[in-house]
């Protein structure tokens, strides 16, 4: 401004200079007196309006900036596949029992039932979206598929689910919100897995091929909400609401409920206590095939109900615990107490005992572990007979690459009353020796325990 101003003020002036005569020098120089004050002026306007509003952008930088903000992204939303995980495994065995028992079948046994036979025991897809609150994510999901001969045992039939044939490749399928309530409350709605007993379903995380008695007494999973909270750091508190042990459907309208704990007083260490009160006793009975007219029917499958309906309540005393030794040695123990009765003033039926386990780590990739247990079964609650039921296993796992196992196992059953299979019909023996070895592929991100 101030440049323009000036050059024109000499413009001016260089074009008056030759129209003037001699005589006229005064007026000329008034003139040029009079326009450089007008310039001095307009000088110190412009200079008090430039430090009012401030330096301008230059047209470069104003353009620079408008093709900048036009190239930038818009800010993106969240993803909802973030951290998504697919994970597959697959678990066969081959097992032989020294009595050689009728059916090929080992008594007692969860999952390795079959002798001289190869055998699948359960392939799994476990599809998970956990939730990640830490950074806004507050709802996840988790869906576990499962077939093999696993699904027998855990879905199991008509005595303790109505229609298990509907769910029974569903091992889990659960929906999480982690509620923005103190310290986070988590909250899942669907069927998941029971947390009562140390074992669980998923081979490569348990430290014996074979699982325990309890493992096959206590519930596999169950229907309903689940809650937990962390009351501190190393102490959790855990509710649930069900509709029964074993039950996707119930068979009764009695709510089950947990009360537990879950401490971590250290990191090497952990321990469980469970309470579970239960009524596991139908009050309708399901009538397949039925031909008789105008029964009552759940999506055609006719049923009547019972009456007088049992009402005897199924209490549950659980507690394990884990401890981390060293780096090479972890050791587990268990301890239950368990009594049900049919009618509220029948004689109960009692289940007490427990586990324990050891595993050492030989090497990187090679581990031997141990399991003994004794199960006192009064009045047949878990074996049908009265019974004390002890077992030992010995296991060594080799862990060829991450995502493959063989486990090759010795375990030794024994009753204080004939109770297990030979070759020849209703020839019981006290004892069964079994030498098994199991294979187990898996892949996926999910971290263990799975």
């Amino acid at each position: 401004m101030r440049l323009c101003a000036l050059v024109g003020v000499f413009a001016v002036a260089a074009f008056a200079a030759p129209n003037q005569g001699p005589g006229d020098a005064p007026d000329l120089n008034r003139q040029v007196a009079e326009l450089t004050a007008l310039v001095q002026k307009l000088q110190q306007r412009v200079e008090e309006l430039e430090s009012r509003v401030g330096p301008r952008a230059t047209p470069t930088q104003t353009t620079q900036s408008q093709t900048s903000a036009a190239q930038s992204p818009p800010p993106s939303s969240p993803d909802p596949l973030r951290g998504t995980t697919v994970n597959v495994l697959v678990d066969g065995y081959y097992g032989y029992n020294a009595n050689n028992p009728i059916g090929r079948v080992n008594r007692l046994r969860a999952y390795d039932i079959s002798s001289n036979a190869f055998s699948l025991n359960q392939a799994a897809v476990i599809v998970e979206n956990a939730p990640d609150p830490d950074h806004g994510k507050r709802f996840g999901l988790r869906l576990d598929l499962q077939f093999g001969q696993a699904t027998a045992t855990l879905q199991g039939n008509a005595a303790n689910e109505p229609r298990p044939d509907v769910y029974r490749n569903v091992f889990q399928a659960y929906g999480t919100y982690v509620a923005p309530v103190g310290n986070g409350l988590t909250i899942d709605f669907g069927k998941w897995a029971s947390a009562i007993g140390i074992e669980n379903n998923y081979t490569q995380d348990q430290m014996n091929y074979s699982r325990s008695y309890w493992f096959n007494f206590l519930p596999f999973y169950h229907m309903g909400i689940r809650m937990s909270y962390p009351l501190t750091k190393s102490v959790t508190a855990n509710y649930w609401i069900t509709n029964g042990t074993q039950q996707t459907e119930p068979f009764n309208g009695f709510k089950d409920q947990l009360f537990g704990l879950a401490l971590q007083p250290a990191k090497n260490f952990s321990w469980t206590m469970n309470y579970y009160l239960g009524q596991e006793h139908p009050n309708v009975v399901f009538l397949p095939g039925s031909t008789q007219p105008d029964l009552p029917n759940e999506q055609g499958l006719p049923f009547l109900p019972i009456s007088p309906a049992p009402k005897g309540k199924l209490n549950i005393l659980d507690t394990y615990a884990s401890w981390q030794a060293t780096r090479r040695l972890t050791v587990g123990v268990e301890g239950d107490y368990v009594i049900e009765r049919l009618q509220t003033t029948s004689a109960p039926s009692r289940v007490t005992g427990g586990a324990g386990y050891a595993r050492y780590q030989l090497s990187p990739r090679v581990a031997i572990a141990t399991r003994f247990e004794y199960l006192s079964d009064h009045g047949g609650l878990f074996s049908g007979t009265t019974q004390a039921l002890k077992e030992s296993t010995v296991t060594l796992e080799q862990r060829l690459f991450e995502g493959f196992l063989i486990r090759e196992e010795w375990r030794r059953d024994f009753s204080d009353h004939p109770f297990f299979y030979t070759d020849t019909v209703n020839v019981l023996k006290k004892e069964q020796n079994t030498a098994t070895v199991g294979v187990v592929w898996w892949f996926g991100a999910k971290k263990s325990p799975w």
